[in-house]
């Protein structure tokens, strides 16, 4: 085995720098990970360098906390000077290239304004203003939409805007939301009602912004229309395409071939330098003197860095743009780069500079695939020695594209359940014709505005290439059984993996290794499985799901209970997806046992439907309001559709008057009994669940108003009385009467609510009757979600 890689003192200090935000993100597994590649280097590296790379490890560590802490902070700042969500007349600098969304659907930040759509998004700094007779320090930045597409960073603003704090959406297992609030610096988001450019930016930003302007211009010019956003796609870095179309590109592993990864960087600098080499060799009497090559090499430095900032600056971009310029910089020294090296000094660089850069998802993906690639290269290398040229080619495209794929695996599981079988063979197809034909073409068509045939030739093939492209990842990405869903993994399961990488580098026995890692991932998993399906408890998540509610309710015989699934009002963001089935599949969970809607209202179900299309469930608890009330309306329907599907959908007719055991605890609907009651409204008709196990109870009250607690007061006062408590409607004014409250003396009361609800929830008047009976209150809108769990005697609670 060649030892050289286990000794490279450079990338034990890439890897060093690189490991301190997982060890400010999950402590414990990071840092017992580190521990084990630190004792498995120790053989083949001095322990002075051990040492060393351990201290910085702590160093990386202490500055990744520090930037997540001051992110925590931006967005309290934000809160604080943004609540309620205000109209603002503000003074603003463009810090972010504009990116124009045609169809902003899904792309936008919850709350965002619909009307926002076909203009610019665009990243400022507040400056100062006044938000509806509030002074607005600033001090952070927004994201605003809806403003024009030909701003430029360095321009200076007048701007109206309705601004509102990003929610974070804070739940266990998923990412720390404080990652994209530190890497972007975005506390609040809003749209633009007026602006006035005040001064126009004059750095060299500013000059790339209005180049990328004039270029998109001239692809939506040019191109088909079906094929102009993956062109903008490929050149711009902006990503705009439909639902299908992500979707097919994202589960045929095709999706890096529409982003501006390092490939096209390579491919755009390397292609220019080999030019630049030989226009510079046609002089003789300069070559004969000088290496061109030296000379070209130095001269694309600067190109490498301008070309990742006009292709929209993704850490992808920026990580390859340090290996290339290191790799540069080292040939025009006369020397021979070496890759492995070049890609460490890239991760130092990367982490200097952004103590959280492996956590931006790019900028990981880009790591993971070059890790592999650089893995693979020998093993790939040694394969293909002596082979005919056809399998050779073949046959290294292939490994290749395994090699970057299983790197990548775990980061797509991290933010999806769902990986590509068939990624292998779409690269093998697609990736020739999207790197070798259509990024090159779009390049040249970028450069030929001033001939308007050569450009419309241009973007005829590179269109050709593109929805060849399009062709491959609809085929791959069609057949249900090409995709393979797993679930997340563990923090726990990420530190053996990256141990056990380290083992397969330094250890010589690598089946033996390989085995001892596969057997500790698989008792991870059971671990995960019995943690997501506690047996002996009763536990109740409250989601943090924005404005409305969604609840995971684990009963002690290990099945789920989700009582409504969430949703924003005016936002294309599916709360199902992006937070509900994402927790789920954390959980481990393939089946919700029972699945209630409190009441038929957009900010309760919108997220239950979505989470159940993906799901099985056999039993849904409804009052049978909608169905009365509206029987053509849109809760009805899908109702119907479950019932349809063969889900049996009870109503409260048939849920009251008894209680509903599982495995020791008792279930029962309090309300609305026997029926709903068509004299009030869906709020006060509200499903209301009594939950009591042992000697611990807890009570879900819906969107239940006063109306509905007189009426509980009067048919089940003596039965009020729990630990914990879900408040009604989200804190308002209209629920949580004094003397509701006082039967209730919950020792927790858990408000699930949004930074950006205009309605002002929870009122004042709801959190000191609270205080007055001395319950603890958790909000979602200022620590995230909620848990609270017992064992029928203690009970506990976290968030």
């Amino acid at each position: 085995m060649n030892d050289e890689p286990r000794c490279d003192r450079v990338l034990l200090v890439a890897l060093a720098v690189t490991a301190g935000a997982p060890v400010a993100l999950a402590p414990l597994p990071a840092a017992a990970a580190t521990i084990g590649a630190a004792l498995l280097l120790s053989r083949w590296v001095s322990r002075r360098l051990v040492v060393l790379a351990l201290v910085l490890v702590a160093v990386a560590a202490g500055r990744a906390a520090w930037s997540l802490e001051e992110a925590a902070e931006l967005h309290e700042t934000a809160i604080g000077q943004l609540t309620p969500p205000p109209r603002c007349a503000v003074r603003a600098v463009v810090r972010r290239s504009p990116i124009v969304l045609r169809d902003q659907g899904s792309n936008r930040s919850p709350g965002d304004p619909l009307e926002a759509r076909h203009q610019a998004r665009v990243d400022v700094e507040l400056l100062g203003g006044d938000c509806d007779g509030r002074r607005l320090d600033g001090g952070f930045r927004a994201r605003l939409y809806g403003a024009p597409e030909s701003l430029a960073r360095g321009d200076v603003l007048l701007l109206v805007t309705d601004l509102a704090p990003v929610h974070l959406f804070d739940n266990p297992g998923l990412p720390d939301p404080r990652i994209r609030l530190a890497l972007t610096g975005v506390a609040a988001s809003g749209g633009v009602v007026d602006l006035q450019r005040l001064e126009r930016g004059s750095s060299m930003s500013s000059w790339v912004d209005r180049a990328r302007a004039s270029v998109r211009r001239r692809i939506e010019a040019t191109f088909a229309p079906d094929l102009a956003p993956f062109a903008r796609a490929l050149v711009l870095g902006e990503s705009d395409l439909g639902r299908s179309e992500r979707d097919a590109f994202r589960l045929s592993g095709l999706a890096h071939l529409l982003a501006v990864s390092g490939t096209h960087l390579v491919i755009a600098v390397v292609a220019f330098g080999r030019g630049l080499r030989a226009l510079l060799a046609r002089f003789r009497s300069l070559a004969a003197r000088l290496d061109v090559g030296r000379i070209s090499a130095g001269l694309c430095v600067p190109l490498v860095w301008l070309y990742a900032d006009f292709a929209g600056g993704g850490g992808s971009a920026y990580r390859a743009a340090a290996m290339l310029t290191f790799a540069m910089v080292t040939r025009a020294a006369g020397r021979r780069p070496g890759g492995l090296r070049c890609f460490a000094l890239s991760l130092i660089a990367g982490s200097m500079v952004e103590p959280l850069a492996i956590c931006d998802l790019s900028f990981l993906l880009s790591v993971a695939a070059t890790a592999g690639l650089v893995v693979g290269h020998r093993p790939i290398q040694g394969w293909a020695k002596g082979r005919d040229w056809v399998l050779r080619g073949l046959g290294t495209a292939m490994f290749s594209t395994v090699a970057a794929m299983s790197a990548c695996a775990p980061v797509l599981l991290m933010i999806g359940s769902e990986l590509p079988l068939l990624g292998v063979a779409a690269n093998v197809l697609a990736a020739p014709v999207g790197e070798l034909l259509a990024l090159p073409l779009c390049l040249v068509h970028a450069v030929l505005w001033w001939s308007p045939a050569a450009e419309q030739g241009a973007a005829l093939l590179a269109g050709g290439a593109l929805a060849a492209v399009r062709a491959v990842a609809h085929a791959a990405s069609e057949p249900a059984a090409a995709i393979l869903e797993l679930p997340p993994p563990t923090h726990w399961q990420l530190a053996v993996a990256a141990v056990g990488a380290v083992a397969l580098w330094t250890v010589p026995r690598r089946i033996i290794s390989s085995i001892a890692a596969v057997v500790t991932l698989v008792v991870l998993e059971l671990v995960a499985i019995h943690q997501g399906a506690p047996h002996g408890q009763l536990r109740i998540t409250v989601l943090d799901v924005g404005q409305g509610d969604a609840l995971l309710v684990d009963l002690p015989d290990g099945k789920l209970m989700l009582v409504d699934g969430g949703g924003l009002v005016g936002s294309p963001v599916d709360i199902g997806e992006r937070v509900v089935l994402r927790a789920l599949s954390w959980r481990r969970r393939q089946q919700i046992d029972v699945a209630v809607l409190t009441h038929p209202h957009p900010d309760h179900y919108s997220g239950l439907q979505s989470t159940l299309k993906k799901l099985a469930v056999p039993e849904v608890w409804d009052t049978g309001f909608s169905a009365a009330q509206q029987p053509d309306g849109p809760v009805a329907r899908w109702l119907a559709g479950l019932t349809a599907r063969g889900v049996t959908v009870r109503s409260t007719a048939t849920l009251c008057g008894g209680a509903r055991r599982y495995g020791g605890a008792e279930v029962s609907v309090l309300s609305p009994c026997p029926t709903f009651d068509p004299a009030h409204g869906a709020n006060d008709n509200s499903v209301v669940l009594l939950l009591r196990f042992g000697s611990r109870a807890a009570l879900l009250v819906g969107d239940a108003e006063h109306a509905q607690e007189q009426a509980l007061l009067a048919q089940h006062r003596a039965a009020l009385r729990v630990d914990f408590l879900k408040v009604g409607h989200h804190g308002s004014r209209t629920s949580t009467g004094r003397a509701f409250i006082t039967a209730v003396s919950p020792t927790v009361a858990a408000i699930s609510c949004g930074v950006r609800n205009r309605s002002g929830h929870p009122h004042r008047r709801t959190l000191a009757t609270l205080a007055a009976v001395g319950a603890q209150v958790l909000r979602t809108d200022r620590g995230g979600a909620v848990v609270w769990e017992t064992d029928g005697v203690g009970q506990q609670w976290t968030q």
